[in-house]
């Protein structure tokens, strides 16, 4: 009953998005309370039915309702409840009714939390919510409807891709999700105040937490994405290049530079134009991110690929917001010419503009990298593959200057620079810069990349502490408060500002982690049971493996074959340690679980490569002969960093956003509003 009532509610969603987002505009033009009142209640409305489609498709997936489509190609009666649940998000025709949910739950949001300020903007805010919410509610039902029937009801599902059965994709693409649909309410934002003609830096100061937040989210699904594929492609990385893990990385990148570029017009009402386009060009690569998804031009475990359709669909759903926006833009360009001009390349705001250009030109080797393929098939009828080398020589000298632009850009005076100015913020970070890559040279490190990103990191790092305890000092000074009492005080003060320091911390700390990977070390062999593999790490310890032989379990979808080891780290136990393989039976597939001991600065890694491989007769246990198998056991070295980094990263994000954060900033007159649009 609840997926039938599901359905009904989709089909009835799509019209009141529609009529409100109408009403949303027309109020906003002729300034009527009650159309503008109308809209909102329709995106309220909106949530609700989407709600309770969204619940459908779940209760169908519990309910192992497999004349579904949807349900008989992502679900099987053994699936575990809470993949059956996370079945909303598994394939291309729920993910787009769970991309509209996220949607019209943060647009429901954004009306409710403006329902008595900003009304100038929020009906056209409301109005541009409300299309696109109509354009992924239009997919949902007339393109890849997650309620479409097969006519006959099978007995059982084809089950989930087994790479997928992991706890971690009940929880990374969600929260890729949340950031790409909550980028859409600064878009929306920006685009109101282009309608509207106010342009000035009050609709940045507005969507500053929502930038901040879909930020957070984009970060925290790519980090939780890397996880993922370090526990369960069995690989032995964390990054691979791969189209899709680009793809959610671009929209990234690019909100990052326009966290940074905001500053400038908030404090020199510079960069208007730039802003914008950086606002527009954002949520065009949320979209981007999903047209490849679904495209079915690039291969890849994330892939939703199944035809053609959707991708034109979605490449005419980028050109027209493309071209609306770019036409705004154009339009209100007398408005939108900066109040003050670059006084020095010396300045504050030059190296945000440089931080900017670097973050934005990573972007363009990604999509260079990701596209170039695509482009010689279409024009010479071959694929010219590009691959992790490619990316990796272009982007990490790239990340080492965005590295050192993180520990310069907010230190560096706004307007001009003066020498004492660098003196004062550089000297000492500089020397402790250098001071440790010199150390770590004598210790033997010569892997240049790898050696610049420390010493570099710790350059970034200094100079951050100094600013912490500058600033703490001073205020003890001032308030006479103790030093403890002072720091916290300090941070909550201005949060904004602390928070970002902590998450440049937290940056600092990945790199230092992704520098770990020019010294793994890895060893390949064959043992029988009883046999014992050694392995050095960079960090100067010697583990020892002794292979106790293969086990079997009969899961109630899978048979598991499970290696047990023995681990001591220089001479001393560990205790045991497993990885497996896992034989799927539905749908048919075999995988790799790994095994993973941590340390504070490196990982044991081990991968079941190859056993014998009449894989059923190892139910004899008693055949020694197929005990014999096939191990690659890796040390990764600072692997533990990134996910630390990654922590520290959320902590300084969430102080931004606390509640009461913010920074004085500049007074701004307000710009001269023109008639309303239309």
């Amino acid at each position: 009953m609840i997926p039938e009532l599901g359905e009904f509610a989709l089909w009835i969603a799509l019209p009141i998005a529609l009529w409100g987002s109408v009403l949303a505009f027309l109020g906003g033009k002729s300034s009527r309370g009650d159309l503008v009142l109308s809209g909102e209640r329709s995106t309220y409305a909106v949530f609700f039915l989407i709600a309770l489609a969204s619940a459908g498709i779940i209760t169908a997936f519990l309910q192992d309702r497999f004349e579904y489509a949807y349900v008989y190609n992502y679900s099987s009666r053994n699936l575990m409840t809470y993949f059956k649940v996370a079945g909303l998000w598994a394939g291309q025709d729920g993910s787009i009714i769970f991309w509209a949910l996220n949607l019209a739950l943060f647009s429901s949001i954004a009306v409710w939390v403006n329902r008595k300020k900003n009304r100038e903007l929020m009906p056209y805010v409301n109005g541009i919510l409300l299309a696109v919410i109509s354009f992924f509610l239009v997919l949902g039902i007339f393109v890849t409807s997650p309620f479409e029937q097969l006519g006959f009801t099978p007995a059982d599902g084809r089950g989930l891709n087994v790479q997928l059965q992991n706890y971690w994709m009940t929880i990374h693409p969600p929260t890729l999700y949340l950031g790409f649909t909550s980028f859409t309410v600064p878009f929306a934002f920006g685009m109101s105040a282009l309608l509207t003609g106010r342009l000035d830096a009050r609709w940045i100061q507005l969507t500053r937490k929502w930038v901040l937040t879909s930020w957070l989210f984009l970060a925290l699904g790519i980090i939780f994405g890397m996880r993922w594929a370090y526990e369960e492609l069995g690989w032995g990385g964390y990054w691979f290049w791969d189209p899709v893990e680009n793809a959610s990385l671009l929209p990234w990148l690019v909100a990052t530079a326009f966290l940074h570029s905001v500053m400038i017009q908030e404090n020199r009402g510079m960069l208007k134009v730039w802003n914008m386009g950086l606002v527009l060009l954002t949520y065009l690569m949320t979209i981007f991110a999903t047209f490849l998804t679904r495209s079915g031009l690039i291969e890849s475990v994330h892939s939703f690929a199944q035809n053609i359709t959707i991708a034109w669909i979605f490449l005419g759903f980028m050109g027209l917001v493309g071209g609306v926006g770019l036409i705004l833009i154009l339009w209100r360009l007398p408005l939108l010419q900066s109040e003050r001009q670059f006084e020095s390349l010396v300045s504050r705001e030059a190296a945000f503009l440089l931080n900017n250009l670097v973050l934005l030109g990573i972007a363009f080797a990604v999509i260079w990298g990701m596209m170039f393929p695509l482009i010689t098939e279409g024009f010479a009828e071959f694929r010219v593959a590009i691959g992790a080398p490619f990316f990796n020589r272009v982007n990490i000298p790239i990340g080492l200057a965005l590295l050192a632009l993180m520990g310069i850009g907010p230190v560096i005076a706004w307007r001009k620079a003066s020498v004492r100015n660098l003196q004062r913020n550089f000297v000492l970070p500089l020397g402790v810069g250098v001071g440790i890559g010199a150390i770590l040279f004598a210790m033997g490190v010569r892997h240049a990349y790898a050696l610049l990103t420390f010493a570099i990191g710790t350059f970034v790092l200094a100079i951050i502490a100094i600013e912490f305890v500058k600033g703490t000092r001073a205020r003890a000074r001032i308030e006479e408060e103790g030093m403890g009492t002072a720091f916290v005080h300090l941070v909550r003060r201005n949060r904004q500002r602390w928070g970002g320091y902590i998450v440049h911390v937290g940056v600092v700390v990945m790199f230092m982690g992704f520098a770990g990977t020019a010294y793994d070390e890895e060893v390949t062999q064959n043992l029988a049971p009883g046999e014992t593999l050694t392995i050095a790490s960079a960090m100067g310890h010697e583990y020892a493996l002794v292979y106790q032989g293969l086990s079997t379990h009969r899961a109630p979808n899978m048979d598991q074959i499970v290696a047990l080891f023995s681990v001591s780290r220089d001479g001393r136990d560990l205790g045991s340690m497993t990885s497996e393989i896992q034989l799927v039976r539905a749908p048919p597939q075999r995988t790799t679980q790994v095994g993973i001991e941590h340390f504070l600065l490196e990982d044991l890694y081990v991968i079941v490569a190859e056993v014998s491989e009449n894989a059923a007769s190892l139910f004899d246990l008693n055949d020694a002969a197929l005990q014999r198998a096939t191990f690659r056991v890796l040390v990764n070295p600072l692997v533990p960093w990134i996910w630390y980094g990654g922590l520290i990263l959320v902590v300084g994000t969430l102080i931004a956003l606390w509640p009461g954060a913010g920074v004085p900033t500049r007074r701004i007159a307000p710009a001269p509003v023109p008639a309303a649009v239309g």
